[in-house]
């Protein structure tokens, strides 16, 4: 078969994967499937005795049942050190990271197009819930028709060298219709399976993970102070780490009413609380931003944007700041602004790119300066 019609699948040994090898067999391609083993925990193995965990073998027995090529990527040592690392540095600096965003294109998809090179793949495919759109000389992920799973905001750091060579068969399906589709062809049991963890790599607190993984971690940091908005000190923690802004529940301190985590303030290990008031914003800063067109960003009249998985997209405009840097102007509510996640720029479902929330510090003297540029503008 030639080369056009061979193509790669990433195979987790879910409901998902397993609906798209066997819909793209349907469609007359030749599959190749390959399962990365990133990481052990033992909730992945079903016996003691299991040399490979579960998603492995569900995955051979999938390929097996199916007549399709499998190969096995080994890659735990890699992706402790670029994946799990990165985990663990973004909560020492005071930020709450985005794992699955950085996964797929550093990690994830660039192993895939490897894997594709080696077994002489043109195309790859995975079990995503979004589709695709070309325009021009660019291909824009779009959102996925099933709202409650639709994983277009993870995706905004692929490359078009990447994304040029995906394709998502699921994008235009509810999770339902997977589930039926997979009974349907045979695969029941399969079908009634369960969902994934969000985060592969957590088994039950991300707090126990910090301490297993970084075993100086409370040496290092050490307790703080939770402080209010004037900087008068409410009490202590356990080190900023462990806290992420909008928490409320976990705080361990009584203040007579409701608390959340408004700031965190890595150099000082302080952690400041408030009411759920204090926590809305009307603007915020992005960084390390990667979008395919800046003018249409900059000019889109219909753009909102995703500031956490899941989340409600919000209307705004953006201002370029520098290169790499955004001032993001809110024109609906928004609440939680978290240094660390992603925010994802949509013209309706369409994604025009994203960047990482940044620190806040500064944030009013840059809205002062905005508001200064926009009048001398308007009087010339």
């Amino acid at each position: 078969m030639e080369k056009e019609k061979r193509i790669l699948v990433g195979m987790s040994g879910g409901i998902d994967s397993s609906a798209t090898c066997i819909m793209l067999q349907e469609q007359g391609y030749e599959v190749v499937g390959v399962t990365m083993r990133t990481w052990d925990i033992p909730s992945h193995f079903s016996t003691p005795e299991q040399e490979q965990p579960d998603e492995i073998l569900e995955a051979k027995a999938l390929a097996e049942r199916l007549g399709i090529e499998h190969h096995v990527a080994d890659v735990r040592e890699e992706f402790r050190n670029v994946i799990v690392q990165y985990f663990i540095d973004e909560y020492m600096k005071g930020r709450t990271p985005n794992p699955c965003v950085m996964c797929n294109p550093l990690f994830k998809e660039r192993i895939l197009c490897e894997w594709a090179d080696r077994t002489g793949c043109a195309q790859i495919a995975t079990g995503h819930y979004c589709r695709l759109e070309d325009r021009k000389e660019h291909r824009y992920i779009v959102t996925g028709d099933d709202p409650t799973k639709d994983q277009s905001y993870f995706l905004w750091k692929l490359p078009q060298e990447i994304l040029k060579r995906m394709v998502f068969p699921l994008g235009g399906m509810t999770k339902t219709e997977v589930r039926a589709y997979l009974a349907e062809k045979g695969f029941e049991a399969k079908a009634k399976g369960g969902e994934s963890m969000e985060v592969c790599f957590i088994d039950k607190d991300y707090r126990d993970f910090l301490r297993e993984h970084c075993p100086d971690i409370d040496e290092r940091i050490g307790t703080g102070w939770f402080v209010d908005s004037k900087g008068l000190k409410l009490g202590q923690h356990k080190g900023f780490a462990y806290y992420t802004i909008g928490q409320r529940k976990g705080l361990e301190i009584a203040l007579g009413r409701p608390a959340y985590v408004l700031k965190i303030n890595p150099a000082k290990n302080t952690v400041m609380l408030g009411d759920a008031e204090q926590l809305k914003a009307e603007y915020m800063l992005v960084e390390d931003i990667n979008v395919i067109d800046l003018q249409e960003l900059l000019e889109c009249p219909d753009l909102s944007v995703r500031i956490r998985y899941r989340s409600r997209p919000i209307p705004c405009q953006v201002i370029l700041l520098d290169e790499g840097h955004l001032l993001v102007k809110f024109k609906a509510e928004a609440s939680a602004i978290t240094p660390g996640q992603s925010a994802v720029f949509y013209d309706k479902g369409r994604v025009l790119g994203g960047g990482f929330i940044a620190f806040q510090q500064g944030i009013k003297k840059l809205i002062a300066e905005n508001e200064e540029r926009k009048h001398v503008l308007s009087s010339t």
